[in-house]
């Protein structure tokens, strides 16, 4: 069995291609560079949007985990939009070619303000151009792999803590400002509450989801419940021993943010439960 992680070299890529390798799974690796990739595998460097062939080019992989995506942490940065049909279209030309699963990373921000608990039934009503273009894609890549008869997974990520050296998070900006010498942080109250995961039990649920064959369709990467994030971030500041202090209050709350959201959790316990039962991965 060959799985593909596109986007492998950004910041949910690295962990999750190490974790696929720690399984023993035979992994192709592509991004636009893959200077970040440490494991010993097959990487292919290159614009996968600009392939005719995408599915020969990258070895034919009987599992596609699509990660590949720019501009992430800027929800409305144009390049959301723009890149939303060349996602349609590269995820496409693989369920056309003989690939028998595509596992896609999606986001909390699909569904926009709401509180409460989020599940595969939560309406969307995206408050951002990265939200709208992921749940577009959401929409149509699962009508199409239905059509096709393909197995889709929708990966519903939430908040993600550590490997905090990479990536744009409030973790990353942190470490950055404790690397230039700052002793204060400027901050929101921090009191809206948000669901926090551990970015090596991220990985891992990823992968798990990804191996898997009895849940389809949408499922929330998740810890299943909400934390203040400014409980979250001063746990994170303690844990690394950081000279660094929260300045609370200076930034506003942005205005699509809800006051506590968190995903349930309910199908990935139920695939990580199932794992260890049959003494899988543990």
């Amino acid at each position: 069995m060959k799985i593909l992680i596109t986007g492998a070299n950004g910041y949910i890529g690295q962990g999750v291609v190490s974790e696929f390798v720690q399984r023993g799974v035979d992994v192709i690796a592509s991004d636009i560079s893959i200077d970040n990739i440490k494991d010993d595998i097959c990487k292919i460097s290159g614009n996968i949007f600009e392939l005719e062939d995408p599915y020969t080019y990258l070895h034919e992989p009987d599992i596609l985990v699509h990660l590949a995506w720019r501009d992430g942490f800027k929800h409305n940065a144009d390049s959301h939009m723009i890149d939303l049909p060349k996602h349609y279209l590269f995820l496409k030309k693989m369920m056309d070619s003989g690939v028998k699963k595509v596992c896609v990373m999606g986001s909390m921000h699909e569904v926009g303000f709401y509180e409460g608990s989020i599940n595969e039934n939560t309406p969307c009503n995206p408050m951002s151009l990265y939200g709208i273009a992921k749940n577009a894609l959401r929409n149509a890549v699962s009508l199409y792999a239905e059509e096709r008869k393909i197995d889709f997974m929708w990966l519903r990520g939430y908040y993600i803590v550590g490997h905090a050296e990479y990536g744009s998070s409030i973790f990353s900006k942190i470490v950055q400002a404790v690397r230039e010498g700052k002793k204060e942080f400027p901050f929101t109250t921090g009191q809206n509450q948000y669901d926090f995961l551990k970015y090596e039990d991220f990985c891992k649920q990823v992968v798990s989801a990804a191996l898997q064959d009895d849940i389809k369709g949408i499922i929330n990467c998740c810890s299943g419940y909400p934390q203040k994030l400014a409980d979250a971030v001063e746990d994170f500041i303690k844990e690394k021993k950081y000279p660094i202090k929260l300045k609370y209050g200076v930034y506003p709350e942005r205005t699509y943010d809800s006051k506590a959201v968190w995903g349930d959790a309910k199908m990935i316990n139920e695939i990580m439960a199932k794992e260890e039962e049959n003494g899988q991965f543990k």
